[in-house]
């Protein structure tokens, strides 16, 4: 909501308080003022002037020479504006004057002739370009013609006015006008209130011989009423309601709209007025659309209506989507006469429901939408024919033609002292609160300590007893209520086991020079199916398409964050950077339908993507590229991290989109929870990559996996026995299972046992290759005696002959 500080003033006196002082009072009690703006500058020397002459400039094609009335003087004025003429009345900066960004106005000579000051335009004297009207934004700004010659032209174009803007929570509908926000600042600063005068001049003629109202769906529609203003002469607005409509964020239209406009403003009561003569009737129905019913609209789309929908109709068919926009063919126009202006309470759901169904969102349907104050519907309606009359000509007929059920009681919430004090935690006294509800014009009963209060209709918001809390808090100020530590027994928080993998885990990734990406959940068909994550491949998933996709680039849900991942390292590779290494932790969605009947499953995981050099050091002229040992080593780290290097194993694994030879698959504890390796060249190609290696792990069963017990291991005081084998094996035979079976054969002495040494070729049969592995033998009680390491050493060299044929190499 922009509320214009000079209009607010109309209603309420602001005490002489600056804007920010004012706007910190708003804020304090509850809404909060989100911006301070200027609506153009006061400047000094500004006035009204009178095109007496316009002629073309002797030496200048595009400059004419003209002499201004400015009151007490004749000035020429070298004017390069298009659409300058005689008769017009203008706005002059006169010599002396200094326009925004310290442009000083002075006598000067134009090619050859004498200007002795400026017509301006609204740019020129600092109005932001969003306020500035389409049809003067390339050309000087006319005034009307009965502006007065000489007078002030600051006060007549509303320049200096500041405009606050304030973020309204959806419970604070009644702020939603000026006369609410009149309301809120007249209890603030406990000042006077003046409400708009009402009175309108009638003629003697029935507005209900002219149109009738009939209300087919009064659950939706409580009150309608009609009034009928005949002899309309449609043309501009006065300028003092076009700046004020401007300074709201409304570009002002004719006088007809903008009374409407203006009125939706002042009392947050959306009003519509219907050309009478383009009815084609003298009926007004009100009632649900029939389905596949059809409307043009004021923005000139024809929209399909839903039996769901309210309509106003002419009788036959609709005119207009209640509560939400006018019907084009019912619109008042430059050749209007007559008009049916349109009053009503439409139920807030039904208004929700039409303007989203038609991506439709007017300053109309917010207000519906929230709530109007049931006892202005009327009143916003005689206040508009009073301006209607005054500003547009028109005469009012007698009475409104109204269909009314709508209930106007007032609610009451009773409280009592003590209460609101034990809520609070204050010591406020029966008068104190007196003094609030006084501020606030809330109606009361006083029984001792108790309080009945009548709350008016504008405030919707307050319905129980904690709103009234509330009401009584701000209003007494949230800076004066006591601070009181917490009584009771507290718990020290902490990391939950879900936080600190999370945490561990990035903080883990980021030390080891990855950076975090966060890509779209959203991807292409194509890249939908790809790289599909090992753990994933019992399950018979199907890519989950949206039904109404902004763009063929975000049709479908991620089943692997992969895919976007490998695009953002494309993007960087292409812009020269050379070492790219990215990692995210997203959800994945998943599900089993081809046809949803439910939604999909949502899991987290984390992938990873590197490519370019990982080390680079110049003085030593070294490069290294990223390979498959690099991205292993990242993930033993990970899984070292997290205390579970000895639950982890590698193995090999055939991935469609993975290089077939450079894949493991990552198994803790036996269950696979996901897989690290090269990309297949061929897809590395569609994304110009030389190389990519990437990582991608169900995060969840990770989490479950680690255990939050801190676990220490003392430094041993004993030495330890190292001994290295090599053992020959058929090349089908893992590392990892000959690394698994030494360590289970060799415990409790064996601490661990590392492969150093890969080896085929010569001296070796084919079909066979040597493994080898440096073991460490410790017993952290004792020293170890050489028959102790010798046993352990032979029963694992019996137990590796067993299960894989291991031969020691010679």
């Amino acid at each position: 909501m922009y509320v214009s500080l000079n209009w607010l003033k109309q209603y309420v006196d602001v005490q002489g308080l600056s804007p920010e002082v004012l706007a910190e009072k708003i804020t304090k009690s509850g809404i909060e003022v989100e911006g301070i703006e200027s609506f153009g500058t006061y400047v000094d020397h500004l006035v009204v002037g009178h095109v007496e002459q316009c002629e073309q400039h002797p030496n200048a094609d595009k400059l004419n020479v003209c002499q201004v009335n400015v009151g007490e003087e004749m000035l020429q004025i070298v004017c390069g504006a298009s659409n300058v003429e005689a008769g017009q009345k203008v706005v002059v900066a006169k010599p002396g004057a200094v326009l925004p960004g310290n442009f000083k106005i002075k006598k000067a000579k134009l090619r050859g002739e004498i200007s002795s000051g400026m017509i301006c335009s609204l740019q020129e004297l600092g109005v932001d370009a969003k306020y500035v009207p389409k049809e003067v934004e390339d050309g000087i700004f006319v005034l009307p013609e009965d502006s007065e010659v000489g007078a002030d032209a600051n006060t007549l174009l509303n320049l200096g006015d500041v405009i606050l803007e304030l973020g309204l929570t959806p419970n604070r509908s009644d702020a939603l006008s000026m006369i609410g926000v009149a309301y809120e600042v007249a209890a603030i600063l406990d000042t006077s209130l003046e409400l708009p005068n009402e009175e309108v001049t009638i003629v003697n003629e029935k507005a209900d011989d002219a149109i009738s109202v009939d209300v087919q769906c009064p659950e939706l529609t409580p009150y309608y009423g009609a009034f009928v203003v005949r002899n309309i002469q449609v043309g501009p607005s006065p300028l003092w309601m076009r700046n004020y409509l401007t300074a709201s964020g409304i570009r002002p239209i004719n006088n007809v709209v903008d009374i409407t406009n203006y009125i939706l403003l002042e009392y947050g009561q959306p009003l519509h007025a219907f050309d009478y003569d383009r009815l084609n009737s003298k009926q007004i129905v009100v009632r649900t659309a029939k389905e596949g019913e059809v409307l043009r609209t004021l923005d000139d789309e024809v929209r399909t209506l839903s039996s769901q929908q309210l309509v106003i109709t002419n009788g036959e068919k609709p005119i207009a989507l209640a509560g939400v926009m006018g019907g084009a063919d019912s619109e008042v126009i430059n050749d209007t006469t007559t008009i049916l202006l349109e009053s009503a309470y439409f139920q807030p759901q039904t208004v929700r429901t039409t303007s989203k169904h038609h991506g439709l969102r007017s300053e109309s349907s917010a207000r519906f939408e929230k709530g109007v104050d049931p006892d202005r519907v009327k009143r916003a309606g005689v206040r508009a024919c009073q301006l209607l009359s005054m500003y547009a000509g028109g005469e009012v007929l007698d009475g409104v033609v109204e269909f009314d059920q709508l209930q106007y009681e007032e609610k009451e919430v009773t409280f009592s002292t003590s209460y609101m004090n034990r809520v609070l935690g204050t010591t406020i006294s029966n008068e104190e609160i007196q003094d609030i509800l006084r501020k606030l014009k809330f109606e009361y009963t006083l029984d001792g300590e108790t309080f009945t209060v009548t709350v008016p209709t504008r405030r919707q918001d307050i319905t129980i007893v904690e709103d009234m809390v509330e009401e009584v808090a701000r209003m007494y100020g949230y800076d004066n209520l006591p601070l009181t530590l917490p009584e009771g027994s507290s718990q020290a928080g902490g990391l939950s086991r879900y936080q600190y993998v999370r945490r561990t885990v990035r903080n883990y990734l980021e030390g080891a020079g990855l950076s975090e990406a966060i890509t779209y959940s959203l991807t292409t068909a194509e890249r939908a199916n790809l790289l599909t994550p090992v753990d994933f491949a019992e399950m018979q998933l199907q890519p989950v398409s949206l039904a109404m996709p902004m763009s063929e680039e975000h049709s479908h849900l991620r089943l692997s964050m992969l895919p976007e991942l490998l695009a953002s390292a494309s993007y960087n590779v292409a812009r020269k950077q050379q070492q790219v290494a990215l990692y995210e932790i997203g959800s994945v969605y998943v599900s089993e339908e081809s046809t949803l009947t439910k939604q999909p499953d949502e899991l987290e995981r984390l992938a990873g993507v590197l490519t370019g050099n990982w080390l680079t050091h110049l003085w030593q002229q070294e490069k290294k590229q990223v390979d498959f040992f690099v991205v292993k080593g990242i993930m033993e780290g990970l899984f070292a991290t997290l205390d579970l290097s000895e639950q982890v194993c590698y193995r090999p694994a055939k991935i469609q989109g993975m290089h077939p030879g450079q894949t493991a698959e990552v198994v803790v504890n036996g269950s696979a929870i996901g897989h690290f390796g090269q990309v297949h060249p061929t897809l590395q190609k569609q994304y110009d990559l030389k190389q990519a290696f990437v990582f991608d792990l169900n995060l969840q069963k990770l989490i479950d996996q680690v255990s939050r017990e801190e676990n220490y291991t003392a430094i041993p005081r004993y030495p330890s026995v190292s001994r290295d084998i090599a053992l020959v094996v058929d090349e089908v035979v893992q590392a990892g299972d000959l690394q698994q079976t030494i360590m289970e054969t060799g415990q409790p002495l064996v601490q661990h046992a590392i492969v150093f040494d890969v080896y085929q070729g010569e001296h070796l049969q084919a079909g066979k290759k040597s493994i080898a592995f440096s073991l460490r033998y410790l017993d952290p009680t004792r020293t170890l005696t050489d028959e102790e390491v010798e046993t352990a050493h032979n029963r694992i060299l019996d137990q590796v002959k067993e299960r894989y044929q291991a031969e020691l190499r010679g």
